[in-house]
Protein backbone atom coordinates (compact mmCIF):
# COMPACT_ATOMS: atom_id res chain seq x y z
CA UNK A 1 0.00 0.00 0.00
CA UNK A 2 1.45 3.28 -0.96
CA UNK A 3 1.03 6.27 1.03
CA UNK A 4 -1.16 8.07 -0.75
CA UNK A 5 -3.46 5.36 -0.67
CA UNK A 6 -2.67 5.30 3.31
CA UNK A 7 -3.64 8.89 3.63
CA UNK A 8 -6.51 8.17 1.25
CA UNK A 9 -7.98 5.43 3.55
CA UNK A 10 -7.58 6.82 7.11
CA UNK A 11 -9.41 10.32 5.46
CA UNK A 12 -12.61 7.72 4.84
CA UNK A 13 -11.94 5.70 7.88
CA UNK A 14 -12.19 9.20 9.55
CA UNK A 15 -15.18 10.28 8.05
CA UNK A 16 -16.90 7.44 8.94
CA UNK A 17 -15.86 6.59 12.26
CA UNK A 18 -16.52 10.30 13.94
CA UNK A 19 -19.94 11.18 15.15
CA UNK A 20 -19.42 14.85 14.24
CA UNK A 21 -17.20 15.34 11.31
CA UNK A 22 -17.39 18.60 8.73
CA UNK A 23 -18.44 17.27 5.38
CA UNK A 24 -15.85 17.04 2.57
CA UNK A 25 -16.62 18.35 -0.95
CA UNK A 26 -14.16 17.93 -3.57
CA UNK A 27 -14.59 20.36 -6.63
CA UNK A 28 -13.07 19.05 -9.94
CA UNK A 29 -13.08 18.83 -13.81
CA UNK A 30 -11.68 17.31 -16.72
CA UNK A 31 -9.91 20.63 -18.01
CA UNK A 32 -9.83 23.86 -16.99
CA UNK A 33 -11.86 26.92 -17.57
CA UNK A 34 -14.71 25.63 -16.86
CA UNK A 35 -15.71 27.46 -13.52
CA UNK A 36 -14.61 24.84 -11.35
CA UNK A 37 -13.51 27.84 -8.60
CA UNK A 38 -15.81 30.01 -8.90
CA UNK A 39 -18.19 27.09 -8.11
CA UNK A 40 -15.99 26.77 -4.85
CA UNK A 41 -16.53 30.14 -4.30
CA UNK A 42 -20.07 30.49 -4.69
CA UNK A 43 -20.70 27.58 -3.15
CA UNK A 44 -18.99 28.44 0.17
CA UNK A 45 -20.65 31.79 -0.06
CA UNK A 46 -24.18 30.92 0.12
CA UNK A 47 -23.13 27.81 2.57
CA UNK A 48 -21.82 30.84 4.87
CA UNK A 49 -25.26 32.90 4.45
CA UNK A 50 -26.56 29.52 5.24
CA UNK A 51 -24.76 29.97 8.93
CA UNK A 52 -22.14 27.34 7.96
CA UNK A 53 -18.48 27.39 9.26
CA UNK A 54 -16.78 26.90 5.85
CA UNK A 55 -13.13 26.44 4.84
CA UNK A 56 -12.32 25.62 1.11
CA UNK A 57 -8.98 23.79 0.20
CA UNK A 58 -6.92 25.26 -2.63
CA UNK A 59 -5.45 22.15 -3.82
CA UNK A 60 -4.69 23.70 -7.07
CA UNK A 61 -1.13 23.41 -6.92
CA UNK A 62 0.61 27.10 -8.08
CA UNK A 63 -2.14 29.13 -9.47
CA UNK A 64 -3.65 30.30 -6.24
CA UNK A 65 -7.06 30.92 -7.55
CA UNK A 66 -9.13 31.36 -4.19
CA UNK A 67 -6.52 33.88 -3.21
CA UNK A 68 -6.71 36.08 -6.43
CA UNK A 69 -10.89 35.63 -5.96
CA UNK A 70 -10.71 36.55 -2.27
CA UNK A 71 -8.31 39.04 -2.37
CA UNK A 72 -6.10 37.68 -0.32
CA UNK A 73 -2.55 37.34 0.35
CA UNK A 74 -2.15 34.29 2.42
CA UNK A 75 0.82 34.36 5.31
CA UNK A 76 1.12 30.53 4.87
CA UNK A 77 0.32 27.80 3.02
CA UNK A 78 0.43 23.52 3.28
CA UNK A 79 3.93 23.53 2.85
CA UNK A 80 4.51 25.56 5.97
CA UNK A 81 2.43 22.81 8.02
CA UNK A 82 4.26 20.04 5.95
CA UNK A 83 7.57 21.18 6.50
CA UNK A 84 8.08 24.42 8.62
CA UNK A 85 5.82 23.17 11.77
CA UNK A 86 2.80 25.41 11.62
CA UNK A 87 -0.48 24.11 12.70
CA UNK A 88 -3.14 24.08 10.89
CA UNK A 89 -5.09 27.35 12.43
CA UNK A 90 -1.97 28.93 11.86
CA UNK A 91 -2.25 28.06 7.65
CA UNK A 92 -5.65 29.28 7.39
CA UNK A 93 -6.30 32.68 5.72
CA UNK A 94 -9.24 34.64 6.45
CA UNK A 95 -11.93 35.60 3.57
CA UNK A 96 -14.62 37.29 3.08
CA UNK A 97 -17.59 36.53 5.65
CA UNK A 98 -15.05 34.64 8.00
CA UNK A 99 -14.86 31.42 4.81
CA UNK A 100 -11.07 30.53 5.35
CA UNK A 101 -8.89 29.47 3.07
CA UNK A 102 -6.08 27.39 2.91
CA UNK A 103 -3.30 27.37 0.02
CA UNK A 104 -1.78 25.11 -1.25
CA UNK A 105 1.42 26.83 -1.95
CA UNK A 106 3.08 26.96 -5.48
CA UNK A 107 3.54 23.59 -6.89
CA UNK A 108 5.56 22.11 -3.62
CA UNK A 109 3.46 19.61 -2.64
CA UNK A 110 2.82 16.03 -3.97
CA UNK A 111 1.05 13.67 -2.07
CA UNK A 112 3.47 10.53 -3.10
CA UNK A 113 6.56 12.72 -2.11
CA UNK A 114 5.40 12.90 1.21
CA UNK A 115 6.96 10.79 4.26
CA UNK A 116 5.66 8.37 6.31
CA UNK A 117 5.87 11.15 9.49
CA UNK A 118 4.31 13.36 7.04
CA UNK A 119 1.52 12.03 6.22
CA UNK A 120 0.48 11.44 9.96
CA UNK A 121 0.93 14.40 10.81
CA UNK A 122 -1.13 16.13 8.01
CA UNK A 123 -3.90 13.55 8.90
CA UNK A 124 -3.74 14.55 12.60
CA UNK A 125 -3.95 18.72 11.12
CA UNK A 126 -6.65 17.14 9.22
CA UNK A 127 -9.05 16.60 11.89
CA UNK A 128 -8.46 20.02 13.61
CA UNK A 129 -10.78 21.22 10.59
CA UNK A 130 -14.03 19.35 12.27
CA UNK A 131 -13.88 21.46 15.37
CA UNK A 132 -13.13 24.69 12.52
CA UNK A 133 -16.01 24.25 9.84
CA UNK A 134 -19.00 22.19 9.08
CA UNK A 135 -18.09 22.22 5.54
CA UNK A 136 -14.49 21.63 4.07
CA UNK A 137 -14.40 22.85 0.06
CA UNK A 138 -11.53 20.79 -2.21
CA UNK A 139 -10.66 22.77 -5.09
CA UNK A 140 -8.50 20.27 -6.80
CA UNK A 141 -7.07 21.22 -9.72
CA UNK A 142 -8.14 20.74 -13.80
CA UNK A 143 -7.71 18.15 -15.73
CA UNK A 144 -6.62 14.23 -15.34
CA UNK A 145 -3.46 13.56 -12.74
CA UNK A 146 -2.52 11.44 -10.03
CA UNK A 147 -2.70 14.62 -7.89
CA UNK A 148 -6.48 14.94 -8.84
CA UNK A 149 -7.50 11.36 -8.57
CA UNK A 150 -6.12 10.98 -5.16
CA UNK A 151 -8.27 14.46 -3.91
CA UNK A 152 -11.08 12.53 -5.50
CA UNK A 153 -10.86 9.05 -4.09
CA UNK A 154 -10.21 10.42 -0.49
CA UNK A 155 -13.44 12.63 -0.64
CA UNK A 156 -17.29 10.95 0.09
CA UNK A 157 -19.08 13.53 -1.88
CA UNK A 158 -17.54 15.20 -5.38
CA UNK A 159 -18.90 17.73 -7.77
CA UNK A 160 -17.49 17.41 -10.93
CA UNK A 161 -18.35 20.60 -12.87
CA UNK A 162 -18.19 20.66 -16.66
CA UNK A 163 -20.06 22.79 -19.56
CA UNK A 164 -22.22 22.13 -23.07
CA UNK A 165 -18.95 22.34 -24.76
CA UNK A 166 -18.04 18.76 -26.57
CA UNK A 167 -14.32 19.39 -25.29
CA UNK A 168 -15.51 19.62 -21.95
CA UNK A 169 -17.96 16.52 -21.81
CA UNK A 170 -15.18 14.93 -23.22
CA UNK A 171 -12.69 15.90 -20.29
CA UNK A 172 -14.91 15.34 -17.80
CA UNK A 173 -15.77 11.58 -18.94
CA UNK A 174 -12.10 10.77 -19.54
CA UNK A 175 -11.85 12.02 -15.95
CA UNK A 176 -14.20 9.44 -14.92
CA UNK A 177 -12.82 6.78 -16.81
CA UNK A 178 -9.62 7.38 -15.33
CA UNK A 179 -10.95 6.95 -11.74
CA UNK A 180 -13.23 3.68 -12.27
CA UNK A 181 -10.44 2.05 -14.03
CA UNK A 182 -7.97 3.44 -10.92
CA UNK A 183 -7.83 -0.42 -9.19
CA UNK A 184 -7.37 1.79 -5.68
CA UNK A 185 -11.22 3.63 -6.22
CA UNK A 186 -14.31 2.41 -4.31
CA UNK A 187 -17.13 3.79 -6.47
CA UNK A 188 -19.73 2.88 -3.43
CA UNK A 189 -18.33 5.03 -0.78
CA UNK A 190 -18.14 8.26 -3.02
CA UNK A 191 -21.21 9.69 -4.51
CA UNK A 192 -20.13 12.04 -7.52
CA UNK A 193 -22.46 15.14 -8.67
CA UNK A 194 -22.37 16.69 -12.00
CA UNK A 195 -22.93 20.63 -11.97
CA UNK A 196 -24.01 21.50 -15.47
CA UNK A 197 -22.01 25.26 -16.04
CA UNK A 198 -22.71 27.92 -18.43
CA UNK A 199 -25.63 26.40 -20.13
CA UNK A 200 -28.44 29.00 -21.77
CA UNK A 201 -31.57 26.82 -20.51
CA UNK A 202 -32.77 24.18 -17.73
CA UNK A 203 -33.52 21.83 -20.55
CA UNK A 204 -29.80 22.29 -21.49
CA UNK A 205 -28.53 21.21 -18.10
CA UNK A 206 -30.19 18.47 -18.34
CA UNK A 207 -28.92 17.33 -21.31
CA UNK A 208 -25.34 17.84 -20.06
CA UNK A 209 -26.39 15.68 -17.31
CA UNK A 210 -27.95 13.02 -19.60
CA UNK A 211 -24.94 12.90 -21.89
CA UNK A 212 -22.51 11.96 -18.99
CA UNK A 213 -24.54 9.69 -17.17
CA UNK A 214 -25.53 7.87 -19.71
CA UNK A 215 -21.61 7.32 -20.51
CA UNK A 216 -20.89 6.33 -17.82
CA UNK A 217 -23.42 3.88 -16.80
CA UNK A 218 -22.94 2.10 -20.22
CA UNK A 219 -19.03 2.00 -20.42
CA UNK A 220 -18.03 2.34 -16.42
CA UNK A 221 -20.88 0.64 -14.72
CA UNK A 222 -20.94 3.47 -12.76
CA UNK A 223 -23.73 6.46 -11.79
CA UNK A 224 -23.50 10.22 -11.70
CA UNK A 225 -25.91 12.30 -9.62
CA UNK A 226 -27.11 16.18 -10.84
CA UNK A 227 -26.91 18.72 -8.79
CA UNK A 228 -27.61 21.34 -10.57
CA UNK A 229 -26.87 23.95 -13.16
CA UNK A 230 -25.56 27.70 -13.40
CA UNK A 231 -26.81 29.72 -16.27
CA UNK A 232 -24.30 31.99 -18.66
CA UNK A 233 -24.71 34.80 -17.18
CA UNK A 234 -23.43 38.06 -18.26
CA UNK A 235 -23.17 39.41 -14.37
CA UNK A 236 -20.75 36.51 -13.42
CA UNK A 237 -18.49 37.08 -16.34
CA UNK A 238 -18.23 40.72 -15.25
CA UNK A 239 -17.48 39.62 -11.49
CA UNK A 240 -14.91 37.59 -13.57
CA UNK A 241 -13.01 39.95 -14.99
CA UNK A 242 -13.47 42.15 -11.72
CA UNK A 243 -11.56 39.59 -10.06
CA UNK A 244 -15.18 39.82 -7.47
CA UNK A 245 -17.47 36.80 -6.58
CA UNK A 246 -20.66 37.30 -8.19
CA UNK A 247 -22.73 35.87 -5.19
CA UNK A 248 -21.19 38.80 -2.90
CA UNK A 249 -21.06 41.65 -5.71
CA UNK A 250 -24.79 40.77 -7.41
CA UNK A 251 -26.59 38.90 -4.93
CA UNK A 252 -29.56 39.41 -7.63
CA UNK A 253 -27.65 37.97 -10.62
CA UNK A 254 -29.00 34.51 -11.93
CA UNK A 255 -25.99 33.22 -11.70
CA UNK A 256 -25.85 33.84 -7.82
CA UNK A 257 -29.22 32.56 -7.17
CA UNK A 258 -28.04 29.45 -8.98
CA UNK A 259 -24.95 29.07 -7.10
CA UNK A 260 -27.94 29.44 -3.64
CA UNK A 261 -30.00 26.69 -4.95
CA UNK A 262 -26.77 25.10 -5.61
CA UNK A 263 -25.69 25.43 -1.97
CA UNK A 264 -29.29 24.16 -0.85
CA UNK A 265 -28.99 21.18 -2.72
CA UNK A 266 -25.44 20.52 -1.42
CA UNK A 267 -26.88 21.08 2.03
CA UNK A 268 -30.34 19.25 1.30
CA UNK A 269 -29.04 16.55 -0.85
CA UNK A 270 -31.73 17.20 -3.21
CA UNK A 271 -31.86 18.73 -7.06
CA UNK A 272 -33.65 21.33 -7.38
CA UNK A 273 -33.11 23.71 -10.06
CA UNK A 274 -33.43 27.37 -10.97
CA UNK A 275 -35.67 29.63 -12.72
CA UNK A 276 -34.18 31.13 -15.56
CA UNK A 277 -35.68 34.61 -16.42
CA UNK A 278 -33.78 36.38 -19.48
CA UNK A 279 -34.03 39.76 -20.15
CA UNK A 280 -33.50 40.50 -24.38
CA UNK A 281 -29.83 41.74 -23.99
CA UNK A 282 -28.83 38.35 -22.09
CA UNK A 283 -30.86 36.65 -24.88
CA UNK A 284 -28.75 38.62 -27.47
CA UNK A 285 -25.72 37.44 -25.45
CA UNK A 286 -26.27 33.99 -25.40
CA UNK A 287 -26.99 33.51 -28.70
CA UNK A 288 -23.94 35.22 -30.06
CA UNK A 289 -22.11 33.43 -27.37
CA UNK A 290 -23.21 30.13 -29.03
CA UNK A 291 -21.95 31.37 -32.90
Amino acid sequence: MDQAEQLRNVIKMRNQNNIQTARVITITSGKGGVGKSNTAVNLAIWLRKAGKRVIIFDADFGLANIEVMFGAIPKYNLSDLIYNGRTMKEIITPGPMDIGFISGGSGVIALNNLYHDQILYLIKALNELNELADFIIIDTGAGISDQVLEFVMASPEVLLVTTPEPSSLTDSYSLMKALYRNPNFVGKGTTIGVVANKVTSREEGQAVYDKLESVVEQFLHGHLDYVGMIPQDMSLEKSVRQQKIVSLNDPNAMASKAYKVLADNVMNKTNNQVQIRWGISQLFSNLLAKK
